[in-house]
């Protein structure tokens, strides 16, 4: 039922734009809901913002996979109201997923998935040989097999570590994969992996795995690129950063369960963070 302060905004068609429109509109303090309509859905907004809201979509609805959109979607909480069938939340899904992500953030998320299914079927050991870091670092040894520096970061040894490091490769990635472009985001995953690999190594051996190193780097990139250049429209919330960096804090203190490739997310933080401020500087440089 309506809330009786929620006036008829404008009908769309796709389920997925009203609720993106409408997480866009929850991070400006406007109260919204959606209806299912007969041929569409209809977003409602408070009355009293309601020409504020319809100026926003007009601008929302030309460019609706514009950063900010994408990034006020995951950071809203809440669940927008709308009554719709299972099929229509599952083709939603597919088309949020999908658009989110480019090429590079899809390959990248395929080969993770991939190769942990693989390990699951009874290939485990032949694909951790392949994948491992080198017994003993040396130009030899990388010139013998140089996909060995980054393979680490796609063999995964959980499902919870899988998923959790997919969950935000495909987030970050993408949203930086939008708004960077493909070459960025394929210098990030390149740059970090390698860094956090190599320290991981020197400090612990070569028995580790994960794209956690890389996902800490995507952490850093975009939390510095929403400080040193907002209008870029790369942002992560406090609390988000907060929360990345207790993880990280904690990893180095007796209290985890599990063994923590600490090193690794040290570095790709700060790789991640050091590859923001130089491109910013590069922009910047251009621009004078």
């Amino acid at each position: 039922m309506l809330n009786n302060e929620l006036q008829p905004l404008v009908k769309v068609t796709q389920h997925s734009i009203a609720l993106l429109f409408c997480d866009y509109l929850k991070t400006l303090q406007i109260q919204t809901q959606v209806e299912k309509a007969d041929d569409g859905y209809v977003i409602y907004c408070q009355s009293d913002k309601h020409d504020f809201a319809q100026q926003e979509f007009e601008q929302f609805i030309h460019q609706p996979d514009q950063a900010k959109y994408q990034q006020a979607a995951w950071q809203n909480g809440d669940v927008t109201k709308v009554s719709s069938s299972f099929p229509t939340l599952t083709s939603s899904f597919k088309s949020q997923f999908f658009s989110h992500a480019g090429l590079v953030t899809l390959i990248v998320f395929a080969a993770c998935w991939l190769v942990f299914l693989a390990s699951n079927f009874g290939w485990g050991n032949v694909v951790f040989h392949h994948l491992q870091f080198y017994p003993q670092l040396s130009i030899d040894s990388v010139l013998a097999a140089p996909h060995r520096l980054l393979g680490p970061a796609f063999f995964h040894f959980s499902w919870l570590h899988l998923v959790f490091n997919t969950m935000w490769w495909w987030q970050l990635g993408g949203s930086i994969e939008q708004v960077s472009g493909k070459f960025s985001l394929l210098n990030l995953l390149v740059v970090s992996a390698v860094v956090s690999n190599v320290g991981q190594f020197l400090v612990d051996g070569p028995n580790f795995g994960g794209l956690s190193g890389v996902v800490y780097a995507l952490v850093g990139y975009v939390w510095w690129m929403g400080w040193l250049m907002p209008e870029k429209g790369l942002s992560l919330s406090k609390p988000i950063i907060g929360f990345m960096l207790f993880w990280l804090l904690l990893g180095y203190t007796s209290l985890m369960p599990i063994n923590v490739a600490n090193t690794a997310h040290l570095l790709g933080l700060i790789s991640g963070c050091l590859l923001a401020l130089f491109q910013v500087l590069k922009t910047k440089k251009h621009t004078h």
